[in-house]
């Protein structure tokens, strides 16, 4: 029995509609793989091995080169009577240490004296450039006055001219203001150091102006601006200036050597010259007292350095 077809219909459209529909297959996208987080990457900046091991070797040279002869020194300071320093190889260690050299050091010569001269010397330089720098520096990075240029001009002059152009012109002027064969006399030309106020004015500087303005706005002085705002932020500079003037006062030679007369008031490193003379065929003792005179420099960097980098890390403006 057949059934009446449809006008307009045909066989393939009748057969599309009895047939199920046929469902294309889904394409699946391969699956991205995720780096391996647990090696590390190397970056641009990531030294290679070799690299790394050069920078070492370098670390390692410059660090023998510094501090081998403070070692030799030590090493010499520490030997005995019996022990030969002139042979052709000399022993790095000592065979027989001992610290008897020390004591003649302090029996030949007034070493403490010496030092406690060098140490008053070192506190009214060190109170000189603290007060004087700092003062200097904020009124040239902060305060606006006629001819702050031509005074700044000034300071950067002085820094071309070497240190024995102008001796002899400190030197009138100290035997001027009564000074000579006086430890005052020996640190008053170091008391303020015009590199330091160059120092202390970049570091004044770099203090945003911001604050000074909203400090002005509360009606803060200039008194109050320098030790609320200015000094909180350059504590990291002044630790330099500290350890630079002490090393500089402690390790002067030759302006104490012109000042001072009498032996009582040398400074330590004057006074070391006798070791030379007086035993001049004993190196032990010579090395013993370039210790003495070396010691105090390692102790206050030590203590300085700490409050260094304190002073950078609180002295930060934060945002």
């Amino acid at each position: 029995m057949t059934t009446a077809r449809e006008p307009g219909t045909t066989a393939g459209t009748e057969r599309a509609r009895t047939e199920p529909a046929r469902t294309k297959p889904a394409r699946t996208k391969p699956a991205r793989t995720r780096p391996d987080r647990t090696k590390p990457a190397r970056g641009f900046n990531t030294p290679s091995p070799a690299r790394t091991a050069a920078r070492y070797l370098l670390l390692v040279l410059v660090l023998l080169l510094v501090i081998g002869p403070f070692l030799w020194q030590l090493s010499t300071s520490l030997k005995g009577a019996t022990e030969d320093v002139y042979s052709r190889t000399p022993s790095f260690l000592p065979d027989h240490p001992t610290i008897g050299n020390y004591g003649q050091v302090a029996d030949a010569i007034p070493v403490w004296t010496y030092a406690l001269n060098s140490v008053i010397v070192a506190a009214v330089c060190i109170t000189g450039n603290v007060v004087g720098c700092t003062l200097a520096g904020f009124a040239l990075a902060r305060l606006r006055f006629r001819g702050a240029k031509l005074v700044l001009g000034l300071f950067l002059a002085t820094l071309v001219l070497p240190g024995e152009v102008t001796i002899v012109s400190q030197y009138v002027l100290v035997r001027g203001l009564g000074l000579a064969d006086n430890l005052l006399g020996v640190a008053l030309p170091g008391a303020i150091a015009m590199l330091n106020v160059l120092l202390m004015r970049t570091a004044f500087a770099a203090v945003p102006p911001e604050l000074d303005q909203a400090a002005l706005v509360d009606g803060a002085g200039v008194w109050q601006r320098l030790w609320h705002i200015g000094l909180p932020n350059v504590r990291g500079m002044l630790s330099v200036i500290v350890i630079f003037t002490f090393i500089g006062a402690w390790d002067d030679f030759l302006w104490p050597l012109i000042v001072l007369n009498d032996p009582q008031k040398y400074t330590l490193t004057v006074g070391l010259q006798y070791l030379d003379g007086t035993f001049s065929a004993n190196p032990r003792l010579i090395a013993a007292g370039t210790m003495i005179a070396f010691l105090p420099i390692v102790v206050v960097f030590a203590l300085c350095q700490r409050f260094f980098f304190k002073g950078v890390e609180e002295g930060a403006v934060k945002g």
